[in-house]
């Protein structure tokens, strides 16, 4: 059945409001492993202040590892590439664009969801999905942002309307392993959610061989081959990231130098937070929903269960079983006989709070900061200009967020792939004696940055190092409401007096 236009029109202008009402920043991977690759790739002109070598951008030790693929990247880099050839590749269009890109994506891949439901049930209960999925507060905080993970959940929609469901005639093996493969391409992670559903398939499915050579496998090399060729021109070497990528966060589990959590942590925190809200009719559609829905249901408790034994764990790792569980939340509001509208209004205002609160308030800071360095860039002083980012590191974006050949510094923290018994990263290294790290680095006068950036936590510490050195505070920005351990309240900016003489 075909999709009613006025609801792709809704989810477009919804989406697009979405983009622009989030203005915070949720990790640094949003930047880090998209755009600053994108900006990177393109903008490959050295800055004069740098080193010939430095390539106007900076690539993480996942990129020096060889850990994560260029297909992602160069989707933006595209987009970077075309604003550059029609000499409009201006800091705020190079910001917006990839967003409402995403946006886009993000609501096509909302009326999908709606019109497999249509497809499986009935446009009642499609409706119902469509509203829990717009309503979802954490769809919300993540749609629009350039993450892997955002990625990956726009395609498991687009995937699972192609998935050979029972009672589904919809159902196409070539196109939905396509984009599953797609999916794990971009993110190998994305294997996880499909193992249940493509073993399931393979189980129903009368013609075991038929799907195997003539879908699976053509798809695979397909993929594969392409995402090795991407990966060879920009790496200049044969490289299989996916395999890097599960060397590195299973076998050896360096992941735990970002931070580990109890096994239970999804079960207790994770999932009821992304889930918010709509919890309770997510346990409720999943009594009522048939039995050929079962399917879905295990994909997302698998998913769970599998990221619960890495020691590593965030958020938006089960992002992509999100839709999954709207579908048994639209169908839980469907049955509710006499308070389907209390529900929705419900749902509706208290998905409003976190939804606004988070894309607008929480965590700010470090995008608004990048304004301040952007003018920076206008003004005759450019050359002269050295700004450091003192913050726990990738805190704030890079040259995607400010897109001229300024000398900018930052603290490093790649995790210990040498093996060494005493490692320490530099950022720890800096915050376990902060006064004592700025006086060895800046021995000497004329080696001192212009600018600095710290969040006001730090101030304290470093005062007698910032009034000897004629540091003056410039601006105040905003961060968050909730400062935990190195993380501020606010960000402050320091401009050296001196430096402003020339």
């Amino acid at each position: 059945a075909a999709v009613p236009a006025p609801l792709l029109a809704l989810a477009l202008v919804l989406r697009t409001l979405n983009c622009f009402l989030v203005q915070t920043s949720f990790v640094p991977d949003e930047y880090w492993q998209s755009l600053e690759v994108a900006h990177r790739m393109v903008f490959k002109y050295p800055s004069p202040a740098a080193a010939p070598a430095d390539n106007y951008g900076y690539l993480t030790w996942e990129w020096t590892s060889s850990l994560r693929g260029y297909s992602y990247p160069l989707v933006f880099a595209s987009m970077y590439k075309a604003l550059q050839l029609l000499a409009k590749d201006n800091v705020q269009l190079l910001i917006w664009v990839p967003r409402l890109a995403q946006a886009v994506l993000a609501a096509f891949a909302d009326v999908k969801l709606y019109s497999l439901v249509q497809h499986l049930e009935n446009s009642e209960t499609a409706k119902f999905v469509f509203f829990c999925q717009l309503c979802s507060w954490f769809t919300w905080y993540c749609c629009t942002r350039t993450l892997t993970n955002t990625m990956e959940t726009i395609l498991i929609i687009f995937a699972l309307s192609y998935y050979p469901i029972k009672g589904s005639k919809m159902g196409n093996s070539c196109k939905y392993l396509a984009l599953v493969a797609l999916a794990i391409v971009i993110r190998p992670t994305a294997v996880i959610p499909w193992m249940p559903l493509v073993f399931s398939h393979f189980l129903q499915e009368q013609r075991k061989a038929d799907l195997v050579l003539h879908s699976c496998i053509p798809v695979g090399l397909v993929t594969v081959g392409t995402s090795l060729i991407i990966d060879r021109v920009f790496f200049g070497e044969w490289v299989l990231v996916q395999l890097n990528f599960l060397k590195f966060n299973v076998l050896q589990n360096l992941g735990t130098f970002y931070g580990s959590h109890p096994w239970h942590w999804y079960f207790t925190q994770g999932f009821p937070v992304v889930l918010g809200p709509h919890l309770p009719f997510f346990f409720h559609g999943c009594a009522l929903a048939p039995g050929r829905y079962r399917v879905f249901l295990l994909a997302v408790i698998w998913t769970v269960l599998v990221y619960s034994t890495l020691s590593h764990k965030e958020f938006r790792f089960i992002y992509p079983v999100l839709p999954l569980c709207m579908i048994f939340c639209g169908y839980s509001l469907k049955h509710l006989k006499a308070w389907k509208k209390t529900a929705a209004s419900f749902l509706l205002l208290s998905n409003l709070v976190p939804a606004l609160y988070t894309g607008l308030v929480h965590q700010r800071g470090t995008l608004d900061v990048m304004s301040h360095i952007q003018q920076l860039c206008s003004n005759s002083q450019q050359s002269q200009a050295f700004v450091f980012i003192l913050m726990p590191c990738h805190s704030t974006p890079f040259y995607s967020h400010v897109h001229c050949p300024l000398k900018m510094r930052f603290l490093q923290c790649p995790p210990n792939l040498t093996g060494n018994e005493s490692y320490v990263d530099e950022a720890d290294v800096f915050y376990s004696n902060p006064l004592g790290w700025l006086n060895k680095e800046f021995y000497n006068d004329t080696l001192l940055p212009s600018h600095l950036i710290l969040f006001n936590v730090l101030e304290q510490e470093i005062s007698s190092f910032l009034a000897l050195r004629g540091y003056e505070k410039t601006a105040t920005v905003f961060h968050t409401h909730v400062p935990q351990g190195r993380v501020g309240s606010h960000i402050s900016i320091y401009r050296r007096k001196t430096e402003m003489n020339y």
